[in-house]
């Protein structure tokens, strides 16, 4: 059988640093070896007529180590314009190889891969395999615990420094899986729903994490990428060899949902990814603006609306709760605490106490019901005013006891 070979991003190959590959053409000709570097733009430009390539390891290797090194530059805070411009990593570690085509780990690892994949955009390494096996673990992830999944997202939200792209797709295409089964969307349209979701603003990837960390307004031009996104979304999409019509309509007009020019038996897909793409975007908080708490966001969703508008805001607001896991609310008792657990009721979550209620830390996390009087909410507590940091072992520690309730 024929070495099979996966292409390599050549633009972000940088000039005079050493490849950690063997390059080879789509032919399998050796066009560089490993440690050997490009040493001009035209020997770039050459390897780009060549249609240049590695292994699929090698490919997924190096695509693992771009990943690290993003994560790495975020978490010490490099501007997300200079991250952009960060070319491929000259070195590859021998664990970048141990990480199967198989994901493994949980919420972080998917949204590290994930931010990657969005980040090069339409130079992604092997897209296609990569997004289907993001979506196959975020489903099963979500299957096994809805209640952590949300957690684990919602606090992830709150959390600038790990970047806002690959937060917002997740937590969109769970929001959107729960919402369309509430709904009961059929299965394969679950499923492109929740691909869709996660591929929608991978035009405009990068911006729209330096928009999150923006202290000013957006500029004119930036308005006009936010208006445009969608079209160069679906182009990317379509260069990555995806054809599938009803998901690329739907990236397509998440923002128009009513468009004329859509397909019709995509217009229920539609309003939920454009419903909850907007829903997510109020509970993350901006420079220029604080997060809107989930009850509020809920209610812009719903005020005002009709018909299957209404109808699609109504099972969002009820699957992910008026306070989903992993926000935090005010009770009755002035205790802060933070929602660990749907209730039987939307505005019924489970909590763990946090803070007393002279705002002192409490160090025993036990899990309690809002259903009575003293715990009842009093209201919702934006995460930029919270200070405490959460153990997620000890809040799973503290879920044990109320999960088979």
């Amino acid at each position: 059988m024929s070495q099979r070979y996966v292409p390599i991003p050549v633009a972000m190959l940088a000039v005079g640093k050493p490849l950690p590959v063997d390059v080879w053409s789509a032919g399998g000709q050796l066009l560089l070896r490993k440690g050997q570097p490009v040493i001009s733009e035209d020997h770039r430009a050459k390897l780009h007529a060549h249609n240049a390539c590695s292994t699929p390891a090698d490919a997924q290797a190096w695509q693992r180590a771009y990943e690290r090194m993003v994560h790495t530059m975020l978490r010490e805070g490099v501007d997300v314009l200079e991250i952009g411009r960060a070319p491929m990593p000259s070195e590859i570690r021998e664990s970048d190889y141990v990480v199967g085509q198989q994901l493994q780990g949980g919420w972080l690892d998917l949204q590290e891969v994930l931010r990657g994949i969005l980040y090069q955009g339409g130079l992604a390494i092997n897209p296609h395999e990569r997004l289907a096996g993001i979506q196959e673990k975020a489903l099963e992830l979500l299957r096994t615990d809805t209640d952590d999944s949300l957690f684990c997202l919602f606090q992830t939200l709150a959390d600038t420094a790990q970047g806002y792209c690959a937060t917002h797709a997740l937590l969109c295409a769970v929001v959107c899986e729960l919402t369309a089964q509430k709904l009961a969307l059929p299965a394969p349209q679950r499923a492109m729903l929740v691909g869709a979701a996660l591929v929608m603003n991978i035009g405009m990837a990068r911006d729209q994490d330096s928009l999150a960390r923006q202290q000013s307004a957006p500029t004119d031009w930036q308005r006009t990428l936010i208006r445009e996104h969608p079209q160069k979304s679906v182009e990317i999409l379509q260069g990555f060899g995806m054809t599938d019509p009803e998901l690329l309509d739907v990236v397509r007009w998440h923002h128009e949902p009513e468009s004329p020019q859509a397909l019709p038996e995509m217009a229920m897909a539609r309003r939920i990814l454009a419903i909850a793409d907007s829903f997510v975007a109020k509970m993350a908080a901006r420079r220029t603006r604080a997060a809107l708490s989930s009850v509020r966001a809920v209610k812009s969703m719903v005020m005002g609306a009709e018909g299957v508008t209404l109808g699609v805001g109504s099972a969002m607001a009820q699957s992910a709760g008026f306070y989903p896991p992993g926000t935090y609310v005010l009770l009755a008792n002035g205790e802060t605490a933070v929602t660990v657990q749907r209730g039987e009721r939307a505005n019924t979550p489970w909590v763990i106490a946090i803070l007393d209620k002279d705002g002192v830390a409490l160090g025993k996390f036990a899990c309690k019901q809002t259903t009575t009087p003293a715990c009842t909410i009093a209201a919702a507590v934006p995460a930029e005013k919270v200070k405490v940091s959460l153990g997620i072992d000890r809040v799973r520690k503290a879920r044990e006891k109320i999960r088979n309730l």
